[in-house]
């Protein structure tokens, strides 16, 4: 492409608007089910001092590597307890991983097109969810493009930097999800090589440079393993025991998680990838299929490079029939999806039919976040509505100005309508729907009330935010914790005290809050007539030992 598609002030818009929505994102608090579990093993790190070990409700944890607890054990040391702290690292990741799409398309194609690219996994629905319910998603899908764009960069000029680069960026995938991010940036550098049909590559001494650094920059994590689980035969993990840490985290994790020993969700949901796909890379999902399929249709023309088709490709067929999906699993596609989509605008984007698809997906995107924000949960906020109409303005200026192409209103507004709702959603929605997670509310209301580090739990509720925001470590309770204490705080839920009663124990003052586990919204939650009915309630109790 000659001309540039948007001017550097346009695009510096465009890229500033994308970073306060992350931004604002940065202070919603954690949700409970992932983000809240992977912040408390962290918070275990930064609490007892120990970084080889990975603790999970005061149990071995044997399930993921350890960056990102790293990283958030690290965070807290500098910002304190919070969930600006522990999701700050997956932000700075997000940038690497946007900077790094755009470095890979202006090898691949041209510096526009890359701009392009970055833009668009950049305002992608799930790519910024990934920074608001933080799991391990935003750190392995940069790990993954960084790597993919460095071994891109090695095939085209044979230099040991990008050798070391590419180590690099496999071993922080490695150490963030395990063998997925070393097989997906093959899989997509693979594909690359037998389109340029490059086969002397292959013996390229510089590979070996490759394995060895790559060995020793996982050697912390392999060696961590080792520390919790091979000289600790007796250490239990569902049930079994005499674990081989280090013959885990190399082969065993990623076939558990194929072969669905990890869980089931999903296991036979074949069209998964499709129907995940089409919200979790809104706004730009329908345009990407569009463009992979068109591609597939020339591509042994060699008309567009194959490493993002090719990856693409691999995954689509890999997530389809693992036997354990979720959605956020997708988010490692999102960046050669970018590239899809990007190139295939640059191409056809003139294309009214294309401005049209764009401005509908548009349109879905805007309705649906009024409906989420004025029927779920009305904005009363008058900073909120002023910040609103702001965000809206520039959607209402980009669809009636006649100053930009087809193409341009293709990208803009999408981007612009995608702003506007994650304003929305950061602002009013989110933190909102969050006060139904009874563990932020119960310790905002009344941590203040109770000796925080007294408070056990007797059946675990997925309440990780309230040992968060109490920075205390989760304790299970057991009869001998009464022994040598007047009294504990035990957390339960509602339904569980009459099990604490009938267990022998003097139910004391209690402290109540509404309970929801939001991050599984069901319509009767939703709709805000029936919405108290479908909540349970958290109880933070007094319990005493009953007198003999």
């Amino acid at each position: 492409m000659n001309k540039p598609l948007f001017s550097s002030i346009t695009y510096i818009a465009l890229f500033s608007l994308l970073g306060v929505i992350y931004i604002i994102g940065l202070f919603v608090p954690l949700m409970n089910n992932d983000s809240g579990h992977h912040a408390m093993i962290a918070l275990h790190m930064h609490l007892t001092g120990d970084y080889a070990s990975l603790i999970d409700r005061q149990e071995a944890y044997l399930d993921k590597p350890h960056l990102l607890f790293w990283l958030a054990a690290f965070s807290f040391k500098i910002f304190g307890v919070n969930g600006f702290a522990y999701k700050l690292p997956s932000f700075l990741f997000t940038i690497l991983g946007s900077y790094s799409t755009y470095r890979l398309v202006q090898t691949l194609y041209n510096k526009e097109t890359g701009k392009l690219a970055a833009l668009i996994v950049a305002s992608a629905f799930a790519y910024i969810l990934a920074n608001n319910d933080v799991r391990m998603d935003a750190i392995l899908a940069a790990s993954i493009i960084f790597a993919t764009w460095q071994l891109v960069e090695f095939i085209h000029h044979k230099r040991l930097i990008n050798i070391a680069g590419a180590a690099l960026g496999l071993a922080l995938g490695f150490a963030t999800k395990g063998h997925i991010a070393v097989f997906s940036a093959a899989v997509s550098a693979f594909f690359y090589i037998l389109y340029r049909r490059e086969w002397k590559i292959f013996l390229n001494p510089k590979w070996i440079i490759l394995v060895l650094l790559f060995a020793l920059f996982i050697s912390p994590v392999v060696y961590s393993y080792y520390l919790q689980f091979n000289l600790h035969p007796e250490t239990t993990v569902r049930g079994k025991n005499n674990i081989d840490g280090v013959s885990f985290i190399l082969w065993g994790q990623s076939i558990e998680r194929f072969s669905g020993e990890m869980g089931k969700e999903g296991k036979n949901d074949y069209l998964f990838f499709i129907h995940s796909f089409l919200w979790a890379f809104a706004p730009w999902s329908m345009l990407t299929f569009i463009a992979y399929f068109n591609r597939l249709k020339t591509i042994f023309q060699r008309r567009e490079e194959w490493a993002t088709t090719g990856l693409f490709t691999v995954m689509l067929v890999v997530i389809s029939f693992s036997q354990f999906k979720l959605p956020h699993y997708l988010n490692i596609v999102f960046p050669t999806a970018a590239v899809m989509a990007s190139v295939y605008l640059i191409n056809k984007g003139q294309s009214k039919t294309l401005y049209t698809l764009q401005l509908v997906v548009s349109l879905l995107i805007l309705v649906a976040g009024l409906v989420l924000n004025t029927w779920i949960f009305p904005v009363n906020s008058a900073w909120v509505i002023i910040g609103a109409i702001a965000f809206l303005l520039p959607v209402v200026f980009a669809f009636l100005s006649k100053q930009f192409s087809l193409l341009q209103k293709a990208v803009l507004i999408p981007v612009l309508s995608t702003a506007f709702v994650f304003f929305l959603l950061n602002t009013n929605f989110y933190p909102k729907l969050l006060t139904y997670q009874g563990g932020n509310e119960m310790a905002r209301l009344y941590a203040n009330k109770v000796d925080v580090h007294n408070v056990y739990y007797w059946d675990f509720t997925d309440e990780y935010s309230w040992y968060f925001h109490t920075n205390t470590l989760t304790k299970r309770f057991d009869s001998s914790v009464l022994s040598n204490k007047e009294k504990i705080w035990m957390l339960a839920d509602s339904s569980m005290v009459k099990d604490i009663r009938a267990g022998g124990y003097v139910i004391g003052q209690q402290y109540a809050v509404q309970d929801y586990r939001i991050t599984r919204l069901k319509m009767k939650f939703i709709n805000p007539a029936t919405r108290d009915s479908a909540t349970s309630q958290l109880v933070l109790s007094e319990v005493y030992k009953k007198d003999e």
